[in-house]
């Protein structure tokens, strides 16, 4: 089998054009790659190092190998640490009897790997990985699923859009849409961009892609507080708002409602679908430590949000929109409460 090209491995983020080559180079001059640990052994001296495999996995390159991409994030690092660790044994020339027997007959033994095991992950996270490596998607999209429903549901796209922009370039005016006409807009939310006001209050623009391109809607204050547990990438989310014509700028849409879309085709206010969620207890806490908690989850309310948020007192369950999370962020919480104030839990 030969290992599948994504577009151009160009476009893979973490794989450099040195990698790219000495891979490309190394196929050209002794053939296809076999599977996997085939892969890994022909370039563990190529430059090409462990994040670029990694980034290769998820970009589904490695997909004709027969291994799913969970199964090959769960085992790619041991596999090359068994070829390090082996390569190492011959420089320090702790060969075995076998190894020189089979080297006297000519057969250079076979290393075996031990493979972990995993179900595919879902849909949704694997197209999630191909947006995150290529920037756009290739085995799929997540709105295809809900195609016929979001055209009953909405009443504009990106087309649409795109028209509008082609009418008032040639016309000076919408044909088929006008100034501040109400709609309903669907899409997967891919960036949020938060700024305050001059009065300082919060506002956000939101990039949203449909089946057919990327849409700006503008949210102030009022909406975005309203709305802030739907607003997290990823999300599939149902816009309502008015349509923003200007002659000298692209058509946006100024949100005044936004709810999360889900399978069903029932639209819920605020929640966020299989995205894990962050309880926080502080029942417990100091005021000190209660305002440092604060502040940190302020500075980690960050335009790339993916995680929810809730604070428990005294029982009373607070959600506090989406916030973006990492280990590393984690391990600074745990420091603020405790680990054992903390939960982190599917939603």
């Amino acid at each position: 089998m030969k290992i599948r090209f994504v577009l151009d491995f160009g476009s893979i983020k973490n794989v450099g054009i040195a990698a790219i080559n000495s891979i490309v180079e190394e196929r050209n001059e002794k053939g296809a790659y076999e599977d996997f640990a085939s892969f890994c052994e022909r370039i563990k001296d190529k430059g090409v190092n462990r994040k670029c495999v990694e980034s290769l996995i998820k970009a589904g390159v490695f997909d004709n190998f027969g291994k799913t991409r969970a199964t090959l994030l769960a085992s790619f690092e041991t596999i090359l640490d068994v070829i390090n660790n082996s390569d190492k044994k011959v420089m320090e020339n702790q060969v075995s009897m076998f190894d020189l027997l089979m080297e006297n007959e000519g057969e250079a033994p076979k290393k075996q790997y031990t493979y972990v095991e995993k179900p595919e992950f879902e849909e949704k996270e694997l197209l999630s990985f191909e947006k995150e490596m290529i920037g756009i998607y290739i085995s799929g999209h997540p709105l295809e699923k809900y195609r016929e429903l979001l055209e009953k549901k909405t009443n504009i796209n990106t087309l649409h859009m795109l028209k509008i922009n082609q009418d008032m370039e040639e016309y000076g005016k919408s044909i088929e849409f006008r100034d501040n006409q109400n709609v309903k807009y669907a899409g997967v939310i891919t960036k949020i961009k938060k700024k305050f006001t001059r009065n300082n209050t919060i506002m956000a623009f939101v990039t949203i892609e449909d089946l057919y391109g990327t849409a700006e809607i503008i949210v102030f204050d009022s909406v975005y507080h309203k709305s802030q547990n739907a607003l997290i990438e990823e999300n599939v989310v149902l816009i309502e708002g008015r349509l923003s014509i200007r002659e000298e700028d692209v058509v946006k849409i100024v949100a005044s409602g936004i709810e999360e879309f889900n399978s069903s085709g029932a639209c819920q206010e605020g929640t966020t679908g299989n995205f894990k969620k962050l309880c926080i207890h502080i029942t417990n806490l100091p005021e000190e430590k209660k305002e440092r908690l604060r502040g940190a989850i302020k500075f980690f309310m960050g335009d790339r949000a993916n995680i929810k948020l809730e604070i428990v007192e005294e029982e009373q369950v607070k959600p506090c929109g989406g916030i973006y999370m990492t280990q590393q962020i984690l391990e600074q919480f745990e420091e603020i409460v405790g680990k054992d104030n903390i939960l982190l839990k599917q939603a």
